[in-house]
């Protein structure tokens, strides 16, 4: 099927940066798209190009109404709607609206950090679980400075277990403020890039954006607030337990973390490696996964997790080998000894009847 679409003032803003944009839309959508001297003609299945033209007509009422795509935005967008048939441009752009944090939107850039987004906003407790660069810090940040914003809640607080990660803590210069700093230093950057320095300092000083190391949750009932919990694999069994059950009336937990890096003693379980399995049926709050198609950093990162994630499964696969070789040597043995005593036992039967 082909179909022709007039082309209105501006509307190339659409194909993006060496029409970067236009090869997303065809590899995700399976059309063909020719810009022409006075038209955009689409060809592919009529279902196809039907999604396509409605792309079209999105970015232009869009665009007419007043919105603006930012940083790569609207490419974030057209990746998400590619992978989701139920998603439309207006819809993305609607609710990225609706996450507005003054300066920037909260635009995810994969159907799983959408479903993580949405899942935020639905449900009073989620976890994010997922390797590095996936957003799911960032994006749980995002939510909320923009529940703060549209005042939903009155405060937030960051939480993070303070691990080494082969370092200590004791090394490092100053109180223990000081010392506990540069492990928070991630959900400050975040903060920084979200909100005016001046904004997020003022914040700060007036307790409005609290930060601290998991440990000081304890005792404590948080009401109105929007809590992130953040390296949630490097809590105990405690600290996930007392930190699950100090949710207030009106308040929303984000709990994040990857699995496969745990700086934990190897005697003491993740916490949130046990959280999911005992939460996992509970009411009210969800699990979102993430791996690493959702990666938004270098593209290398990307690369680099996928060969950690084979690596795991080659080991993982020779401990089965050897453990399966073990178990079938340990039975040879054991049938050889069985066969053995029975051959000694028929040898003193022999003898005993004079054969």
């Amino acid at each position: 099927m082909k179909k022709s679409i007039g082309i209105t003032p501006n509307i190339e803003t659409l194909f993006g940066t060496r029409d970067e944009n236009v090869r997303v839309l065809e590899d995700g959508l399976n059309v063909t798209i020719d810009l022409r001297a006075n038209a955009v003609e689409l060809e592919g299945a009529a279902r196809d190009v039907a999604r396509a033209e409605q792309v079209f007509i999105d970015y232009e009422s869009l665009r007419r109404s007043g919105y603006t795509f930012n940083n790569g935005d609207l490419n974030s967008m057209l990746r998400v709607l590619t992978a989701d048939p139920t998603a439309t441009l207006r819809g993305l752009a609607d609710a990225s609206r609706q996450r507005s944090l003054g300066r920037r939107m909260v635009q995810p850039k994969s159907v799983n950090q959408r479903r993580y987004v949405e899942a935020i906003e639905k449900h009073d407790m989620v976890f994010g679980i997922g390797p590095a660069g996936t957003g799911k810090t960032y994006l749980a940040v995002a939510m909320a400075i923009s529940a703060l914003l549209a005042k939903r809640v009155n405060r937030i607080i960051l939480a993070r277990p303070a691990v080494e990660a082969g370092e200590r803590l004791g090394f490092l210069p100053g109180t223990l403020q000081d010392k506990i700093d540069p492990y928070l230093r991630p959900l400050y950057d975040a903060l920084y890039d979200m909100l005016d320095p001046e904004k997020v300092d003022r914040y700060l000083e007036k307790n409005v954006i609290e930060i601290a190391p998991i440990a000081f949750m304890r005792g404590r009932t948080l009401n109105d607030s929007f809590v992130i919990l953040d390296e949630a694999q490097n809590t105990t069994s405690e600290q996930m337990k007392m930190f699950v059950t100090r949710l207030g009336f009106n308040s929303k937990a984000v709990i994040t973390g990857d699995v496969t890096q745990i700086d934990l003693p190897n005697a003491r379980r993740s916490g949130l490696l046990e959280a999911i399995d005992i939460l996992k049926r509970v009411e009210g709050l969800t699990f979102v996964h993430f791996d690493e198609s959702d990666v938004v950093r270098h593209h290398l990162v990307q690369r680099i997790v996928r060969a950690y994630d084979e690596h795991r499964a080659q080991i993982a696969e020779q401990q089965m080998l050897l453990l399966s070789g073990g178990k079938n040597a340990d039975a040879a043995g054991v049938g050889g000894l069985r066969h053995a005593g029975s051959t000694d036992s028929e040898d003193e039967s022999r003898k005993v009847s004079g054969d």
